[in-house]
């Protein structure tokens, strides 16, 4: 069945590339089998290149391998040390050669400094010791153990002396953590150790789950530099561009004496001719902090106009804006200023799909076309699970049994998948702490209740409510049922979540409110 739909799919979503590639593929078909003679050559060469390539690989991989055990052998029998690393109140043996191989700062600093003694004792200022230690092992290993703890200060000693191996490693770790609760915190990091790659992963995520992080306190501390950029691209996951405008709004409030100066800055990256001209007459226009400022009043008069049909004389510019101008090709282009940006957002071509997932596939179900789309695969999906979509549009799974065999206390546990739709795949969230069936999913307050249920490991009615934030990315426990069940409904309604029905050890039914 699903492989049928994802066939369609992809048909029906690429339609013309799918052609494309379909039509490239029988030329290419038909052309082998009608001139042989002509293929077989280059074929035969591709062949021996790539067996050429294969060895050459594998001898470079094999010289490096020797290589490295040979460097970390040499440390820990301390053979052929020329200088040592003083951090603090500790001192760390290493070979001059090694360090100027992997860190431009050091071969600067061997290579100019003509203090002998100098070189063979490196003092290095504002060092943690420890951090310093797992560094220099790994340039002699390759192997480090990156955690939530360590990685922001290993990737600053990283970026300082200019280790490129280890900042690479840390970066690829960050960008795989990035959640809704650390983000923006992954963002400004990378602002601030100009590292484009980890600060623009991090803004996609934000782009992507704007609705959520907006809400944030983490994005009411943004600078103004750092909303522009999160506010800026087409990207942004709304729907509606009025959630961009109330969140400026509460971003200005938070600290209302001293961004009001930044706010002219900020608004020009709100597109308000995607409002609807109500919502901009009763709410932007009528905002006392826009009110009282004399530039945004003359900024309200032109998109007054705009609504009107009567769009300024734009003018032209040679360089790119990146503080809110319209996205055009650089050149002679005509540019209006950012606020009358009408090019949709990504988040605002959405559509109501039904999901239907089971233990091999996610397939999204269009009710107004009659198609069907492949959401994500899902193989590792447990077959008896429980879902549930939240008000922030995210979907959850939890089900299965996950068995920790590091955790003495509790190794049964249950799997926590949430739904990434933007890059179609299932992401592993902290296992539910207590393995579990039969038990009622719910939300409230943007978290996620497990409630009661059946005991996987000993079948025993449970009465205990576990619950998921989001931001903290960690389970809880609340106040337990009045009784203990299994096999109830639950339904989410205006912040309250209302469990029924369902079966108890003395087969009483009752009705409860969480």
């Amino acid at each position: 069945m699903y492989l049928y739909l994802a066939s369609k799919i992809k048909l029906q979503r690429l339609q013309a590339g799918q052609s494309t590639l379909i039509c490239l593929f029988y030329r290419q078909t038909f052309a082998q089998t009608t001139a042989k003679t002509f293929y077989s050559s280059p074929f035969q060469d591709f062949s021996k290149m790539d067996s050429q390539r294969e060895l050459t690989e594998e001898l470079r991989l094999y010289q490096s391998t020797l290589l490295q055990d040979g460097l970390k052998e040499l440390l820990e029998e301390k053979k052929f040390i020329d200088c040592s690393l003083k951090a603090g109140d500790r001192s760390l043996p290493c070979h001059r050669l090694i360090l100027s191989a992997c860190s431009p700062y050091f071969r600067e600093y061997f290579l100019s400094e003509q203090n002998e003694e100098k070189k063979k004792e490196v003092v290095l200022d504002n060092v943690d010791p420890s951090v310093l230690d797992m560094i220099v092992k790994y340039l002699y290993s390759a192997s480090i153990d990156l955690n939530d703890s360590n990685v922001q200060d290993i990737f600053a000693l990283a970026s300082r002396f200019q280790i490129p191996s280890v900042f690479t490693v840390c970066v690829s770790y960050l960008q795989k953590r990035l959640a809704v609760g650390n983000c923006l915190a992954i963002l400004r990091l990378g602002l601030l150790l100009d590292c484009p790659r980890l600060a623009f992963s991090a803004r996609d995520f934000v782009s992507d789950h704007f609705v959520q992080i907006c809400k944030e306190e983490d994005f009411m501390q943004l600078a103004p530099h750092e909303l522009i950029s999160v506010i800026t691209p087409d990207s942004l996951n709304v729907e509606k561009e009025e959630l961009v405008f109330e969140a400026v709004m509460r971003w200005v409030r938070t600290d209302k004496e001293n961004r009001v100066k930044s706010l002219g800055e900020v608004f020009d990256c709100i597109r308000f001719r995607l409002m609807p001209e109500k919502y901009f007459k009763d709410h932007v226009e009528k905002d006392d902090i826009i009110k009282s400022n004399s530039d945004l009043q003359k900024k309200i008069k032109i998109i007054k106009d705009a609504f009107a049909g009567k769009l300024p004389e734009s003018s032209k510019s040679t360089e790119k804006s990146n503080k809110g101008e319209v996205n055009g090709d650089v050149g002679d282009e005509d540019l209006l200023p950012g606020y009358l940006n009408d090019l949709p957002r990504h988040g605002m071509f959405v559509k109501d799909l039904i999901l239907l997932v089971n233990d091999t596939a996610a397939v999204a179900y269009d009710p107004l076309e009659n198609e069907c789309y492949l959401a994500a695969l899902a193989e590792q999906i447990p077959r008896n699970h429980s879902s549930i979509v939240t008000k922030q549009n995210q979907v959850y799974i939890v089900g299965g049994l996950y068995v920790e065999e590091e955790n003495k206390d509790q190794p049964f546990q249950s799997y926590f998948f949430q739904l990434d739709n933007i890059a179609g795949e299932w992401l592993a969230l902290p296992p539910l702490p207590s393995a579990r069936c039969l038990f009622g999913l719910g939300e409230s307050d943007n978290k996620i209740y497990v409630i009661a249920g059946k005991d996987l490991r000993t079948e025993e009615s449970l009465d205990s409510v576990l619950c998921y934030d989001p931001v903290a990315i960690k389970w809880g426990e609340i106040k337990k049922l009045p009784i203990k069940v299994y096999g109830h409904a639950t339904i989410s309604n205006n912040g309250l979540i209302y469990s029924l029905g369902g079966k108890t050890d003395d087969k009483k039914i009752k009705v409860f409110t969480i």
